[in-house]
Order: C-alpha cells, then structure tokens, then sequence
C-alpha cells in the first residue's frame, strides 16, 4: 500500500551484498591453503580434489586409499572469544579438532569446511575466523575448499556466532589403524597438550570466572600470561610429527594405536582404541601438567578423578606402541620438535584406564 515502507532482505535483517563482499576476502585466505590434488573453483558450490593418484604428505601417490571423515565444533569456549572480542584464534580450535580426530585412524587430512552461523554478519569478525581456519589448515597440511556463512537474524545473540568443522583425510587401505594389534605389554607414548584445548570450559568457566570469581584480564603469574589469554590458547595441531612418526615406523609396524584426548578426557578417550580385555595403565607425573588444570582443580574444588574425566590434563595425543619402539619413538617425535613422554603401559584388563 501507498506510504508503507516495503520490506526487504536487508531491512529483515540479513545484507546480502555485504556477503558478497566478503568473499573476496574468503578467497583470500583460502587459496595459500590448495594443496596439490585441490582444483580452484572460486565461486562453485562444491570444493573440489583429485585424489587418485595424487601425491601423498608421506610420499607417493594414493593406491587403494580409504576416505576418513571428522566433524566438530568449539563449544563454550567460543564464549571466551566473545568475551574478549578476538576471534583469530578459535578457527585453529575448529580445524585442530576435526583434523585431530581422523588422525587417530592413520589418516592424512586431504581437505576442511567450516560453517559459521551468526546473528548479524560483521566483517571484521568473520574474516578473523576463517583467517584462523586457513592458519588451521596451513598446519594440517590440507585445502581449504569452502564453506558456509549463515547469517540468522534474532537466532544468536548480539556478537555471538556459533562454528562447525568437516574434515576428510585418507589412509591407504593396508596402513589404517584400528586398535586390533594393541597387547599387554606395549607402552603409551603421550605428546603435550597447549593446555585446554577446546574440552571443558563449561567446568573451567564455572570453576574460574564464576566460583572463583577471576577476571579474564587478569595477570598470572603461574601462567604467564592473562586468563583469558590462556584460555584462548589454540588446540595443538598433531598432524605432521604424528604422520612423521607413522612413516617411519610404518615398515615395523611398531604404532598399535592412537587416541586424541577430547572431550571426556583420558578416562573415556582411550578405552575407545584398545581391545576390551586389556587396560590402559598411566603413570601420573610421568608428564608436565600445565598449570592450568591445577588453577581449574583449586579453584572449583574438583576431584583429581573428574579433572581426569573431563580435561586432557596436558596429553593431547597418545601414541601405543611396542616396547622396543618407545625410545626411537621418543627420539623421532623430538627431531621434529615435538616433545614426548612415556606415561603407560598396556596390562590385562577389563578395557578401562588406570593410574598407578
């Protein structure tokens, strides 16, 4: 009717020449990320990569390789980030925690999408995201194909936005590691954690900034940095000296298993990768545990048994191998500057950890 505004996308809320706009910057910080087999498809709909015959991270070309997927997201440790206004930081988390994931099975990450649903779109903080996905996926070694930006008016809150990641990787069909070969007797190699990761921050929030009463900006000095500087530590990226260590033990075949330490901590990752009649036997203070966990302990009065549960308690990635392995293990993961720690061993059971 004559002198009624008429309605339109922008004015429901979403600006889609804005979102055009920011695809410029997208493609950007995507292409660094094409890896070899990766085929430029700016503006398609799907991202697209050749992988037969295609050259491998560990050398050669794909055979009879299996496809292995992955997909996850930050969590409340996105709260972190709105808190603090910075958010260059958690796309890394996204893809650490995918890439992370599929690892476990052999697999060499080929390729990552993200989806990042917000409220109103800010160009500003969506470039910061996926700069840190391409970061991300720089670490991976994998192509950043694509990606969705879904802009939801009046579904998040003001300045808030929630983040999904996809991975795909592969393993040669004669390379998977499933877990089958683990026995009595093996030793569990653990790498370091950068500290929280992306797991329990709805206990390390509650613990920290609503029973203790801590302040993100706040120096200290057991940390060395603020709060909320550590607490938006990245997720470590173990791709390249796990792969590393696979191809060099690969002719022995000396790695049994591996377990990337998530959400449900030491105690419910690794029972996922041995057999049920064996038991995960850990040696606590075998390893450095960052100061964080102990902050988290004392402050929200948590169990030692819960902490364990719940964070990875400075053991991001863990590695059962044979005996005869653990030492040159050690020594290979150090060359390519990734500490290890020896911080079990494999003993008949009932398929569960336990500390010693």
């Amino acid at each position: 009717m004559r002198g009624k505004k008429k309605l339109n996308y922008r004015n429901s809320g979403v600006d889609i020449d804005a979102a055009g706009r920011l695809e410029d910057g997208y493609f950007r910080l995507i292409r660094p990320t094409l890896t070899p087999g990766a085929i430029r498809n700016d503006g398609g709909y799907g991202g697209l990569l050749r992988l037969q015959g295609a050259p491998s991270l560990l050398g050669g070309r794909w055979r009879d390789p299996i496809l292995v997927s992955g997909t996850d997201g930050v969590g409340t440790k996105l709260k972190i980030a709105f808190a603090l206004k910075k958010h260059d930081t958690v796309g890394i988390d996204l893809v650490a925690m995918s890439v992370n994931d599929i690892l476990v099975q052999g697999a060499e990450p080929l390729f990552f999408l993200d989806y990042v649903g917000i409220g109103k779109a800010d160009a500003r903080t969506l470039l910061e995201i996926v700069k840190g996905v391409a970061a991300g996926c720089r670490q991976a070694g994998c192509a950043l194909l694509g990606g969705e930006t879904a802009e939801l008016p009046n579904f998040y809150a003001k300045g808030e936005y929630d983040l999904a990641g996809f991975a795909v990787g592969s393993v040669e069909r004669k390379h998977l590691i499933d877990g089958s070969k683990v026995e009595a007797g093996d030793v569990i190699i653990g790498l370091p954690s950068s500290g929280l990761h992306s797991n329990g921050y709805s206990l390390a929030r509650k613990a920290l900034l609503e029973k203790a009463g801590m302040k993100l900006g706040r120096k200290i000095a057991a940390l060395g940095c603020t709060l909320g500087e550590e607490l938006l530590r990245p997720t470590r990226i173990y791709v390249k000296p796990i792969l590393s260590l696979l191809a060099a033990f690969r002719a022995r075949k000396s790695v049994h298993a591996l377990a990337h330490i998530t959400g449900g901590g030491i105690v419910e990752n690794v029972p996922r990768v041995i057999p049920g009649d064996l038991d995960a036997v850990f040696d606590p203070g075998s390893w450095p545990e960052p100061p964080i966990f102990e902050l988290v302990r004392l402050a929200g009065n948590v169990d030692r048994e819960e902490m364990y549960r719940v964070f990875n308690m400075g053991l991001g990635m863990i590695a059962i191998l044979k005996a005869s392995a653990a030492e040159a293990a050690l020594r290979h993961v150090a060359r390519v500057r990734t500490p290890g720690f020896v911080v079990g061993r494999i003993a008949r059971g009932r398929g569960v950890v336990r500390f010693s």
